[in-house]
C-alpha cells in the first residue's frame, strides 16, 4: 500500500460542495479537535445539519458569500497515508487561486453538483488540472441526496465527463457518487446507493500510486545565490529541485555547459556526502567554473536542455488581455528575464477542446503560444520535470502575475543563421556624420502636436548640418504597417516594428525622430531597451485631452465620440502617460518654437549635437 504524503486538490464550479466534502471527511475520520467540533456546532446552529464548509472557509468574505476565495490547506492522516488538501475556489474570478493549488498537487478531486451536471467551469478546471501535470482525477458527483440517489443521473454525468476528458490524457479517472453533506461514499459505503459497487473516496486516495518521487528524477539545482563570504570560499546555493547528488559526482552548469565535479556539499549544520530533492545546500566545485543565479547544476550525463525560444501552454490570469509582442517578465526557477509572446498559435475552447484561432487571450483562457526570452535558460519540458518546466509571467510595471504556464519544448533556431560582422560599425558611421546617433521618441495623444514639433526639430537639425529621419505614425501605416488595425494587439505590433526600424536607423548613425502615439508604457520601454544607454530620448508632448479635442485637426475625435472610430486613444482606448520621460513639454504653456528650442538645448547638453 502506498505511503508518504499525497497532495490533493479539490476543484469544480461554485457551490459544488468542495469545502463541505473535505470538512465531512475530516469529521468522519475523527480528526477534529474538541474546539474545532464545538465551533462547528456553534456556527451551524441548533437543529440544523452541521455545515462542514466552515472548517475550511476561513475568510470572513467567504462565510458571508458562501463561496471559497482563498486556497485553504489542511493536513490529515489515516493509518495508511498522510494527506495535504488544497481546497480551491470554484468562482471564475478566482481561477488563479485554483491554478496555484493545482501546481503542487498529485491528485484532483473534481466535484460536480448532480443537479447541474458538467458546467463550463468544470471543464475549465479539468483543462487546468491536466495542464499542471495532474495525472489522476476523481470525479465526485456530489449532492446525490438531492437527486434521490439516482443511478441514471450518476451514469449520465460520469459518461459525459469521461468523454470530454479523452483529450486531456489523464492516467486514471475514477467516478464516485457522493453526498458530502451526508457522508455517502466518502469513508463508508452508502446504504442509499447500494447500486454503486466501486471504492469509496478514501479507498481511492489511500491506494493510489502517484508519479515517481522527485528523488528518482535527474538531479537539478537551480542556483539561487552565489555564496562568497570571503576570498577562500565560493559556493553555489539553492534548494535541490529533483534527484540526488554526491561528492565527486561529475556535473555540468547549464546553459554554459561547463563541466566539473562536486568538491563539497555544505549545509547549515555540516558537510554531507549526498543530498536529495528538497534539501537546501551549497555546492563547491573542484574547478573554477563561472556560474550565476538562474543557472542549473545537473549531472553531466543527464543535463537539461537550453534555449531562448519555446512552445508553451499558458493560462492567462490577468483582466487585461494578453498581447503578442508585449514585453513581460518570465520567472522560471530562480531565473527572471524579459520575455515576449511572439506568436499565439491558438486558444482552447474548454467546452469542446477545439483549437480556436485568436489574436489575444482574455482572463482564464488557455492557449498555446511561442515565447522568446532575452537570454538562453536551462529547462526541462514540463512533462519531464515540473520544477524546471513551469513558469509565471509578470507585468513589468504592476509586478502582478498575469499568467502561469508550462514549457512544452524549445524552438530551435536555424543553424545557418548567424550574426554577420561588418568592418563599418555604428560609431564609424556616426563619426562620419559628426554626431551621436539617438532616437527622439515623441509620444502623446492624437492632436497633441507630436508631428508638428518633430517636423520643426528636424528642420532645425537639418539646418545645423545633422543627418536625420522622421518616422511618423501616419506615414508608416501607408507602407510598412498598412496591414495593422487599431486594436491593442495591433498597436503593440505597430510599435514593435517601428522600434526595430528605429534601432536600425540609429545603427546607421542617424538622429531618428519617431512620432507615434505609442499609448503603452511597456512598448515604449521595449523600444528603449533595444538601444544603448543614453540613445533613447522619450519626449512626452503633454497636451490635455480637451485641448486635443479642441484642435482635432483631422476630425478624428468627433468621429470617435460619435462611435464611427473604434479603439481611439483617449476615448475608448487607454493612453499610459510616461512616468519619468527625458523631456516633458506642456503645450498649454509652450509654443511649437519654444518646444523645439527645449529639445535642441537638451541634445546640446547631452553632447548629441
Amino acid at each position: 500500500m502506498p505511503d508518504g504524503v499525497l497532495r490533493l486538490l479539490t476543484c469544480g464550479s461554485v457551490d459544488d460542495g468542495k469545502s463541505t466534502l473535505i470538512g465531512r471527511l475530516l469529521y468522519d475520520s475523527k480528526l477534529l479537535l474538541e474546539d474545532q467540533l464545538s465551533a462547528l456546532q456553534e456556527e451551524s446552529g441548533d437543529g440544523k445539519d452541521l455545515d462542514f464548509s466552515y472548517l475550511l472557509d476561513g475568510l470572513n468574505a467567504e462565510r458571508e458569500q458562501g463561496i471559497t476565495i482563498d486556497v485553504a490547506y489542511r493536513f490529515f492522516a489515516t493509518e495508511k497515508r498522510h494527506f495535504i488538501v488544497a481546497d480551491t475556489p470554484g468562482h471564475e474570478q478566482y481561477t488563479r487561486n485554483m491554478a496555484t493549488g493545482a501546481s503542487t498537487s498529485d491528485v484532483a478531486i473534481l466535484l460536480v453538483d448532480a443537479r447541474n451536471g458538467i458546467l463550463t467551469q468544470t471543464r475549465r478546471h479539468s483543462h487546468i488540472v491536466s495542464m499542471f501535470g495532474i495525472r489522476h482525477v476523481v470525479l465526485a458527483v456530489n449532492k446525490m441526496d438531492l437527486m434521490d440517489y439516482s443511478e441514471d443521473r450518476f451514469s449520465e454525468i460520469s459518461e459525459a465527463f469521461v468523454t470530454s476528458a479523452r483529450t486531456l490524457n489523464f492516467d486514471t479517472i475514477t467516478c464516485i457518487p457522493v453526498s458530502a453533506l451526508k457522508g455517502d461514499n466518502l469513508r463508508k459505503k452508502s446504504v442509499e446507493m447500494a447500486w454503486y459497487r466501486g471504492p469509496t473516496l478514501l479507498d481511492v486516495l489511500e491506494s493510489l500510486d502517484t508519479l515517481e518521487p522527485r528523488t528518482q528524477q535527474p538531479f537539478r539545482l537551480p542556483i539561487q545565490w552565489i555564496n562568497r563570504p570571503d576570498a577562500d570560499f565560493r559556493g553555489y546555493s539553492g534548494t535541490v529541485a529533483s534527484g540526488q547528488i554526491h561528492v565527486q559526482d561529475e556535473i555540468v552548469v547549464v546553459p554554459s555547459f561547463r563541466k566539473t565535479k562536486v568538491d563539497r556539499i555544505v549545509t547549515m549544520d555540516a558537510d554531507r556526502v549526498s543530498a536529495q530533492a528538497g534539501d537546501a545546500i551549497t555546492l563547491t566545485f573542484t574547478d573554477e567554473v563561472d556560474a550565476q543565479r538562474g543557472d542549473v547544476i545537473a549531472p553531466s550525463a543527464e543535463p537539461p536542455d537550453s534555449s531562448d525560444q519555446f512552445r508553451v501552454q499558458l493560462l492567462w490570469m490577468d483582466q487585461e488581455p494578453m498581447l503578442p509582442g508585449r514585453n513581460y517578465e518570465i520567472k522560471i526557477g530562480t531565473q527572471t528575464t524579459r520575455a515576449v509572446i511572439s506568436d499565439l498559435r491558438y486558444t482552447i475552447n474548454v467546452n469542446t477542446a477545439e483549437q480556436v484561432a485568436a489574436r489575444t487571450m482574455n482572463a482564464n483562457e488557455i492557449g498555446v503560444c511561442n515565447i522568446s526570452l532575452q537570454r538562453t535558460i536551462a529547462f526541462d519540458p514540463y512533462k519531464s520535470n515540473k520544477q524546471t518546466g513551469a513558469f509565471i509571467l509578470i507585468d513589468r510595471y504592476t509586478k502582478q502575475t498575469v499568467a502561469a504556464g508550462r514549457l512544452e519544448y524549445g524552438l530551435r533556431r536555424a543553424t545557418n543563421i548567424t550574426r554577420q560582422e561588418f568592418n563599418v560599425d555604428k560609431s564609424a558611421r556616426a563619426q562620419l556624420k559628426s554626431q551621436k546617433p539617438c532616437v527622439l521618441w515623441f509620444t502623446g495623444l492624437s492632436g497633441s502636436g507630436k508631428s508638428t514639433i518633430a517636423n520643426r526639430v528636424e528642420s532645425e537639425l537639418h539646418a545645423l548640418g545633422h543627418h536625420t529621419y522622421i518616422l511618423d505614425g501616419d506615414n508608416v501605416r501607408h507602407g510598412l504597417n498598412k496591414d495593422l488595425g487599431f486594436t491593442d494587439a495591433d498597436r503593440v505590433e505597430n510599435i514593435r516594428r517601428i522600434s526595430e526600424v528605429s534601432r536600425l536607423f540609429a545603427d546607421a548613425g542617424l538622429i531618428v525622430l519617431v512620432s507615434f502615439i505609442s499609448p503603452f508604457r511597456s512598448e515604449r520601454e521595449m523600444a528603449r531597451n533595444l538601444l544603448e544607454a543614453g540613445e533613447f530620448v522619450e519626449i512626452f508632448i503633454d497636451t490635455p485631452l480637451d485641448i486635443c479635442e479642441q484642435r482635432d485637426p483631422k476630425g478624428l475625435y468627433v468621429k470617435a465620440r460619435a462611435g464611427e472610430i473604434a479603439n481611439f486613444t483617449g476615448i475608448d482606448s487607454n493612453y499610459e502617460a510616461p512616468i519619468d520621460p527625458e523631456l516633458r513639454l506642456d503645450t498649454t504653456k509652450l509654443s511649437v518654437d519654444a518646444s523645439k528650442s527645449e529639445i535642441i538645448e537638451y541634445l546640446r547638453n547631452k553632447g548629441i549635437v
